[in-house]
């Protein structure tokens, strides 16, 4: 399409005219039109324009000063935008449709909110309670400003000029004013930059305050799933009862079990502070249902460029049809994907780098969710819309896992006793995947576990299975593109020693591994996959070089993952109790051989929370998974009673 012209908009103007000026209703959506397209000396000339439809387009931003005073309703779906502060030119407007813009995200809703204080309604549903949230938002960020520049201007000399002052006090309070969850710090930066260049402006006399209002969020709604195959839930559960509003806040410390410092050189008991307890996968939003089972959860990765090293403080849990994000620190579900007649039972989280068709580069955190009907969703949850649904097995996904090395490259483990390596590609013009299969390994049993191999995750594969724990090479420059198991590790000597199962599987470092199954009940088994694999020969069965045992719960049910912490060498595991075993494993793989023989005792054990602490009524319930995030700052457990536990360690 080439640029517009009078001709043009009065074609497609109503109400028919002869005079631009005339035209109240203006629709050029599918022209295939580019930002440069829209001229300002053109479309101010539409005098009296209160609606315009720019949908189906190639908009990458809207240009300044079009000139549309009075425009009331904007449709602006399925472009390319990634900037909505010119939007401030249209004061006046009602209704805005920004739904398929991929490189919008929520923070970019509450920037619209602000800018635009009559705006009613946002992608077809009502504005206010984002416009109450940004209010407050607003509140708190003008507080802590204006005492920031207290404390900054008192810290000055009087010899000091005034222009580097004003441009060091903006600096400092971006960098040192913070407010909110991790995920909406671009917007509350945004904020503090506006606010405090106002207070520049003003001597510190005065900061504007939008005026904007108030409402109360929507409750959503969740369907009733279906049961996980070969799922372990205990029989005779009493019920665990939360407030009707989801969400308890605790401040009372959890009661732990754990030991100081000794001689032995065990660990100190890490403080741990129970903030959020959640029923967010509730079937119709009840607080009766403790049925929806939860199975999975996975920290976001730190998305911002330029901020490595941040912390994510965002995770994705799933169970039942829903999969949710939810800001640890609040503990908002920030994002709530469904799939009606979907069970999910993994989730995992991948950052994309995305070229946009003006050759700029997007930074993209994409989460893939698959479960019962063996389809894998990528989910591009900021923006809010599925990118696309991989038909990966004829039956149940049990997990699925990102290859650490190579961000497109996506394992699928199913109850068809298959593992599938997935090329799911970056998305294309319509954003969306279009993924292609480069393995497929073959197992003997149902693999419950992925995990690649830390030091070499482009060569090998470990899984976790319900036969065994096994190996595969997965280097992509052999020609066999469906392979079988080169390598099974057992645990113990003896017979019996192969064919057990192992549902836990996770790298404590870059050489140490820990496992669990049901070869060592009560115990998780750290092991070293350098020394197994030197020792290998050309076996196909081999005993694992043991290097500690850990002490755990005797329990014979199944399917409790553990997890670890690499860089700050912790192990997590939850049990039938609702406890949370936490192990500090730094001092075991410091020492020298030979280690103890005996199992070591954990760090600390987390209890579920007493009933006085939540002002509830809580009886306890199974901990199956249990995710820390990478600097050990937030700890998220799951529960088969449909309870989604958040820990802060203080």
């Amino acid at each position: 399409m080439g640029p517009l012209n009078p001709r043009l908009l009065m074609d497609r103007g109503q109400p028919k005219s002869r005079r631009l000026g005339r035209i109240r209703s203006l629709d050029l959506s599918g022209l295939e039109l580019h930002s440069e397209h829209l001229d300002p000396k053109l479309l101010s000339r539409l005098k009296q324009l209160q609606e315009l439809d720019l949908s189906n387009n190639q908009l990458e931003v809207l240009p300044d000063n079009l000139g549309l005073s009075h425009l009331r309703v904007l449709h602006c779906c399925n472009n390319q935008l990634g900037d909505v502060t010119a939007l401030c030119q249209f004061p006046q407007l009602e209704e805005l449709s920004l739904e398929g813009n991929p490189f919008l995200t929520v923070n970019d809703n509450l920037k619209v909110s602000f800018l635009l204080p009559k705006l009613r309604k946002v992608n077809g549903k009502d504005a206010s309670s984002t416009s109450s949230q940004v209010e407050n938002l607003n509140r708190e960020l003008t507080i802590r400003v204006t005492a920031h520049w207290e404390k900054f201007m008192a810290s000055l000399s009087p010899e000091e000029e005034a222009e580097k002052v004003r441009a060091d006090f903006v600096r400092s309070a971006v960098r040192d004013v913070h407010y909110g969850p991790e995920s909406l710090s671009e917007f509350t930066r945004w904020r503090v930059r506006m606010i405090s260049e106002e207070l520049v402006a003003s001597g510190g006399t005065q900061v504007h305050e939008a005026n904007i209002p108030e409402k109360s969020p929507k409750a959503t709604a969740v369907q009733e799933p279906r049961a996980r195959p070969g799922a372990c839930k205990r029989p005779g559960d009493a019920p665990l009862n939360l407030s009707p509003y989801k969400r308890v806040c605790t401040s009372p410390s959890a009661q732990v079990e754990g030991r100081p410092m000794g001689s032995d050189g065990s660990q100190p008991a890490l403080k741990l502070e129970p903030l959020h307890f959640l029923q967010c996968h509730s079937k119709n939003n009840s607080p009766e249902d403790l049925k929806t089972q939860l199975w999975a959860c996975a920290f976001e990765p730190a998305c911002e460029e330029g901020h490595s090293g941040s912390t994510s403080q965002s995770v994705a849990t799933c169970g039942g049809e829903a999969v949710c994000v939810i800001d640890c620190q609040t503990g908002i579900v920030l994002h709530k994907y469904k799939a009606p007649g979907e069970e999910f039972f993994s989730v995992a989280w991948t950052a994309l780098t995305v070229v946009t068709q003006a050759g700029h580069k997007k930074r993209w955190n994409v989460l893939a969710a698959a479960g019962l009907r063996g389809q894998v969703r990528l989910l591009h949850v900021r923006a809010g819309f599925c990118c696309g649904v991989i038909r990966a097995h004829k039956k149940a996904i049990a997990t699925l896992c990102f290859s650490p090395t190579h961000e497109t490259h996506l394992f699928t483990a199913s109850y068809d006793k298959r593992i599938i390596l997935w090329d799911i590609g970056v998305p294309n013009e319509d954003y969306t995947f279009q993924a292609s299969q480069l393995l497929t390994l073959d197992t003997t049993s149902t693999p419950l576990r992925l995990c690649p191999v830390a030091s070499c995750p482009d060569a090998y594969l470990l899984a976790g299975c319900e036969g065994g724990c096994c190996c595969w090479d997965v280097r992509l420059d052999q020609p066999q593109k469906r392979r079988v198991c080169e390598v099974e590790f057992i645990f113990s000597e003896g017979s019996q020693a192969s064919g057990q199962s192992v549902d836990g599987l996770a790298f404590v470092n870059e050489d140490v591994v820990a496992s669990k199954g049901s070869g060592g009940l009560g115990t998780i088994c750290l092991w070293s996959w350098s020394q197994t694999w030197v020792s290998r020969g050309s076996q196909s069965t081999v005993a694992v070089v043991v290097l500690a045992r850990l002490q755990w719960s005797p329990t014979e049910l199944a399917y409790f993952s553990l997890s670890t912490c690499p860089d700050k060498g912790i192990v997590l595991c939850g049990d039938e109790e609702g406890s949370v075993w936490i192990y500090d494993v730094r001092h075991l793989l410091m020492q020298q051989p030979p280690l103890p023989a005996a199992p070591q005792a954990p760090t600390q054990i987390l209890k579920w929370p007493q009933p006085r602490a939540l002002g509830q009524t809580v009886t306890r319930t199974m901990v199956n998974t249990v995710v820390a995030n990478p600097t050990f700052t937030y700890l998220t457990a799951l529960t088969d009673s449909n309870i989604v536990a958040i820990w802060e360690r203080s």
